[in-house]
């Protein structure tokens, strides 16, 4: 017994020290934040501060985090009903018209991304994809299409960050005579903490010279309080607008599905879905996908950042979880507006550590849209095709949305009916690929895939115009060497090597 009490009295020394160090570190933190308030005047100050007060809630959070979230022994598989699959949902239908409901719909574009891991500089939006069309321009077409066919009123709101809102502002102009509203706001802008000390780095608010990098926008689930605090969520409801459908611009098969908002608008109102997530099928090559799962009694998103060391492979199982979430969202505009004020939306925090140029480690605090679904009632899963998930995240995708595979129209892709099997090919370009301009350059023409299972390039290598790949394609130069794949060749089943031997796969 005396041994326990000492462990006890231990325990309550530990934790009484550990209380007492997060009392240190939050005021320190305040502290430093004050004196880079002061920095500053009128309404830049207003906005920081505004960012801070949403800061100072995730720091709080942050030092009082002890161990994972998630109890492992405590997740459940969805029930069935939480996770309608959407062959279902389109059976109920349209009514004769969908008007009516489509006004009642905000788009969000989640645009905070630059495309620097692409090779472009400025925002990844304004990056060409499909004749000679940027993101934005396939997205402003889309929803353009949709105020014309149907009549209705369809704004467009892009969230920005600091990287992305002046070069975004400064392109919309384009868009002043097409028949879309487009409203922007911007994500907050919180400090970089330093590893060690955990204080900020910056020594005042501006973002140039040296400053440049100790800045960074906290992820996408910010969208709730910086929509809120930009005043934009107040006007919109006003507007009679009810739901936000909401997307990473650089996900080309993220358009608005009628359906979908059906389901949501034809819901008696005591029962309206406040938040559906848009989940697909996961393949090998989407193992670190967030997936949905049941806990305590609600939705929730786990995300790996989440999973125990020991758990990550069972997490990565795509027998065990089997779907994963495509950050397409239909989220209720009341709903966000309400758990704001109440302060309820406690998202998972996303620790993400970087080493600055100079080499100081930092971590910079984030969150993820999606964990919001477990503080939205009658929150619901909806397993949608895979082609309602096409992001370009790479060259290698910007290969696939390039090629005719996909036909476009009134700027939404889908794949070619001349497509023999719905699945897309699976594409691995190497290093002298990564950057957009390098890419082009090694193309006279985009190669014709409508055969194609699988393609792997590595090296220096180039394609002449009309070039057809079928089956498995595998070509790598080695280091020196350079392949020239010659204009009309057909390749199938086909493994090009280093001396262009040409090989049957």
């Amino acid at each position: 017994p005396a041994k326990d009490s000492r462990q006890n009295l231990c325990k309550i020394g530990m934790a009484e020290f550990q209380e007492k160090l997060r009392l240190q570190h939050e005021t320190s933190m305040h502290a430093e934040l004050e004196k880079l308030l002061m920095t500053a005047k009128g309404t830049e100050q207003e906005i920081s501060r505004k960012d801070f007060e949403g800061f100072k809630k995730i720091f709080h959070r942050f030092l009082q985090v002890k161990g994972p979230s998630i109890n492992w022994e405590k997740i459940n598989k969805p029930p069935e009903d939480l996770i309608r699959p959407y062959d279902k949902i389109k059976a109920q239908g349209l009514p004769d018209s969908v008007a009516a409901s489509l006004n009642k719909l905000v788009v969000v574009k989640l645009n905070g991304g630059l495309g620097t891991s692409m090779g472009c500089k400025g925002p990844k939006s304004v990056i060409s994809v499909r004749n000679e069309n940027t993101f934005l321009d396939l997205t402003v077409h889309q929803i353009e299409h949709l105020n014309k066919t149907f009549n209705v009123d369809v704004p467009l709101v892009l969230m920005n960050s600091f990287n992305t809102d002046e070069d975004t502002k400064k392109i919309l102009q384009k868009y002043t005579h097409h028949r879309v509203h487009i409203h922007t706001f911007n994500q907050s802008r919180y400090p970089r903490i330093n590893k060690e000390s955990l204080l900020p780095v910056a020594k005042d608010l501006g973002m140039h010279g040296d400053q440049a990098d100790v800045w960074y926008p906290p992820g996408h689930g910010d969208i709730y309080a910086s929509f809120y605090n930009s005043g934009l969520l107040d006007k919109l409801i006003a507007e009679g607008k009810e739901y936000i459908f909401v997307s990473n611009i650089d996900n080309l098969g993220a358009t608005v599905d009628l359906f979908i908002l059906n389901h949501l608008m034809s819901q008696p109102k005591d029962k309206r879905c406040e938040f559906v997530m848009e989940v697909t099928d996961k393949t090998r090559a989407d193992v670190k996908g967030g997936t949905l799962i049941q806990y305590d009694d609600k939705l929730r998103l786990l995300e790996i950042a989440q999973v125990p060391k020991a758990h990550v492979d069972e997490f990565k199982s795509v027998t065990k979880f089997k779907i994963f979430n495509t950050n397409n969202l239909w989220i209720s505009l009341g709903a966000i507006k309400r758990l704001q004020e109440q302060n309820a939306m406690d998202l998972e925090i996303i620790v993400n550590p970087k080493t600055l140029d100079g080499g100081l480690n930092v971590i910079q605090l984030e969150t993820a849209v999606g964990a919001a679904i477990k503080a939205f009632d009658n929150a619901l899963g909806v397993n949608v095709p895979r082609s309602r998930f096409l992001p370009v995240k790479t060259s290698s995708d910007l290969l696939l949305v390039m090629s005719n595979l996909y036909s476009l129209d009134a700027g939404s892709l889908t794949m070619s009916k001349k497509r023999e099997f719905p699945s897309t090919p699976h594409v691995k370009l190497g290093s002298s690929f990564t950057k957009v301009q390098d890419f082009l350059t090694r193309f006279e023409s985009i190669p014709d895939m409508l055969e194609l299972d699988h393609l792997t390039v590595s090296g220096d290598v180039t394609f002449g115009k009309n070039v057809s790949l079928k089956g498995t394609v595998i070509i790598i130069a080695n280091h020196g060497d350079r392949i020239d794949i010659p204009a009309g060749a057909v390749l199938e089943n086909k493994i090009v090597s280093g001396n262009l031997r040409i090989l049957d796969h």
